[in-house]
Parts: C-alpha cells; structure tokens; sequence
C-alpha cells in the first residue's frame, strides 16, 4: 500500500508544469500554477472549480533553481500575514502562497516549511529548521506569538520589521554604489582613451616631425605601458578585490578598521551611522514587541546593526544592563549614539514606553537616511565632475597640446 502511494507521489511530481489565465465566477482575472496530465486535463479541473480559462501553457523548466533574496522572505512574511488576517489556515495559506511564487527556489522552501507542519511541527520549528533564511531573531518572534496565542500580529510585525530594513539596506547598497559606478565609468572611459584613441593621435603625430610637449609625450608614454602591461593593473585589481574580501572574513581586526573607516567618510559615514541606529531601534521595538528581555535581545539587536562598531557597542550595552544599569545611561557609555536617541530612551524607560519610543527614533533616522540618499547625487555632483574633468579632460588636452602648438608656430 505504502508502495502505491510513494509511486503516485512520484508521479504527481513529474507532471509538467502549467501556467494559466482565467475569469472566476465573480468575473475577476485570476492567475496560477499547477501540475496536470495535459492540457486538457487542466481546463477540465479549472471549469470544475468555476474558472472559464482563457489561456493555458506549459512552464518551461528554469535552468537555474534561482536564488531566495531576503526580499522574499520579506514578501513571504507580508504575504503569510495577509492570508492568515482574512482566516485562510495555515497550511492552505502556504500552499497558495508557494504555488503563486515566481522563483523555484522559494516555492520548494515553502513546501518543505508546509510538509513540516503537515507532520505536526509548529510555525517556529518548520522555520527553525531553514537557518539559511529565517534566522533567530525571525523564529524567536514567531515562537513568541504562537505561545502568547497572537500569531498573527506577530507575523504582522515580522513582516513589518522585515520590509523596512530589507528596505534601509537597500538604500544605504544604492548610497555606496553611485560614487562607485561614477568612479568605475571615469576609469573605463580613460582606459579606452588610453588603449585606443590615444595610439591613433600618436600616429599622427609621428608623421608631422615635431616636438611634443611633455605633458603629452607623459600621456602617450602611459598609452604604450598600459598597452604592453594592461595585465598588471588588471591582476592588482583582482587582488585588492579578493584580499579585501577575504580580510573582511577572516580577520576581526580588519573588518573593524574597515567599519571605523567608512563612518569616517564624508556623506556616507553618515549615512550608515544613521541606518545602523535606525536597525538597532527597530529591532530592539521589535523584541520588546514579542516580550523578549532585554538582556536576551541584545544579541539578536548586536547582529542586525550591519556595523561592527555598533555591534560592539550594543554587547556592551548588554553586559552593562545585565548588571543593573538603565538602557539609557548603557547607551551614554558606549559614546556611539546621539543625544536625542539617549534621551528618547530614557523617555521611553521612565514611561514604561519604550517600545513605541524605539519606533520614533527608528522612523526618524530612516527618514533621515531617505532624504539623504535622494540628495546624494546633489551633493557628490562637485567631486564627480572634478573627477571626470582631471581623468577625460586632461586626456583630451594632452591630444589637442600640440596641435595649438603648431597651429601658433604657423600663425
């Protein structure tokens, strides 16, 4: 018996896949997924659930499995809280959220969290058993709102905090890569200068006899090295590239003078100071949301930070607040946090509201950080076109030098 179940299993898993456009019977456009024995097959089952199809395909199979992003995570928990608010169960809320799910990855993720459940496991634990993609803060929650009996809110709450620091990282990503693509377009453009352009004005120049001044025989001189030895440039590149990132991993040391460094730096030091006490204030509003001490949130706080100095900062905290001392006076001490934020805190401590207090200074330093990374490109337009005027524009009146030159001696 065991037997034939197990190979209609297997078969069920080796239908093909279809995807299909239809109207319901209240006459709204609906979409999905689903395996089937043909075509025909399927627009059977559709009209037998009430769905006129209009359109009906086979998948084609992805060559890659695809990779699960925190982003989906961060949907998935969205998506979960809005199926289990309108009171689908649990189970039936994963099964239409995996099998509407775009990336392959993520709807076998799913599966697995549904079978889980399927077998008697809680929420928390089908989660816990992914680490990869829920981490403890992530179980921790929802464990906390299936045993204070308010799941949903929980979920609610996840996917809040999820959302909008998925969404901080992502401006803070977008902050760091404008100057570097700028950086990045001015050397490129200099090396086809260099490469290509430059060997063609060199012939030229060879034919007219003259002397050239030397700021132009430097420049042709670095056309000819970069020509005969690009691989050098190339090769420390890739260097600097791998050992950078392999320093980061291997040596604490180095990454906390990597982190001390960048906050140094003008516009975007600030930018990811106010980033990481926007994720420190909202992970801890998060925590105190779910009834986690203080003392045991710091850890989770600690990690969500994305700076090594502020997690620093925060482990102190820790260790001060587990000997009695107010948050407050904890985060005076560590020097790492404005004045405002302390005395929202202590607001929040000697009111008894110090979760909605976090969330205040939370939205404030992500607004902050918002309207500085819209203003960014403003602000680093100066730097950009001094660069682009030393690189392309010196290039450009090193060719022309001895072309004003001759055109002044005929003169």
């Amino acid at each position: 018996m065991a037997t034939v179940a197990a190979k209609k299993s297997m078969q069920k898993k080796e239908l093909p896949l279809f995807v299909w456009e239809g109207i319901n019977k209240a006459g709204v456009k609906i979409r999905g997924e689903n395996q089937a024995i043909n075509e025909n097959f399927l627009r059977a089952e559709l009209r037998r659930q009430g769905i006129s199809p209009k359109f009906i395909k086979k998948k084609r199979k992805s060559l890659t499995k695809g990779k699960i992003k925190p982003v989906d995570i961060s949907y998935f928990a969205r998506q979960l809280t809005t199926m289990m608010r309108a009171g689908v169960p649990m189970v039936q809320s994963l099964e239409l959220i995996g099998d509407g799910h775009e990336n392959p990855a993520m709807r076998d993720l799913i599966k697995k969290i549904r079978t889980d459940i399927e077998g008697g496991a809680d929420l928390a634990g089908a989660l816990a058993a992914h680490p990869a993609y829920f981490d403890d803060l992530f179980v921790n929650l929802i464990r906390a709102g299936e045993q204070a009996g308010t799941l949903e809110d929980m979920i609610d709450k996840v996917a809040t905090y999820k959302e909008k620091t998925e969404s901080m990282k992502a401006k803070v990503k977008k902050a760091m890569m404008y100057p570097l693509m700028v950086v990045i377009a001015a050397v490129v453009v200099s090396t086809i200068m260099l490469v290509w352009v430059i060997p063609t004005f060199k012939d030229i120049f060879e034919g007219f006899g003259a002397d050239l001044p030397a700021f132009t025989l430097w420049v042709i001189s670095l056309s000819e090295w970069l020509q005969s030895t690009w691989w050098l440039p190339v090769g420390v590149t890739i260097a600097t590239i791998v050992g950078f990132t392999e320093g980061r991993k291997r040596s604490k040391q180095f990454d906390r003078f990597v982190d001390r460094s960048v906050l140094k730096i003008p516009v975007m030091g600030e930018i990811i100071n106010k980033s990481a006490i926007a994720r420190f204030a909202r992970t801890l509003s998060t925590m105190f949301a779910a009834g986690v001490p203080l003392v045991e949130a710091m850890d989770a706080v600690a990690g969500s930070t994305g700076n090594i100095v502020y997690e620093e900062a925060t482990m102190q905290m820790k260790e001060d607040t587990a000997k009695g001392v107010q948050l407050y006076v904890a985060m005076m001490t560590t020097q790492q946090f404005p004045s405002m934020v302390v005395q929202m805190t202590k607001i929040g401590e000697e009111s008894g509201r110090l979760e909605e207090m976090l969330d205040k200074v939370a939205d404030y330093f992500e607004e902050q950080v918002d309207d500085m990374v819209d203003n960014l490109s403003k602000q680093l337009e100066p730097m950009i076109m001094a660069i682009l005027g030393v690189l392309v524009g010196g290039l450009v009146i090193a060719m022309y030098l001895p072309i004003f030159k001759m055109g002044a001696a005929v003169g």
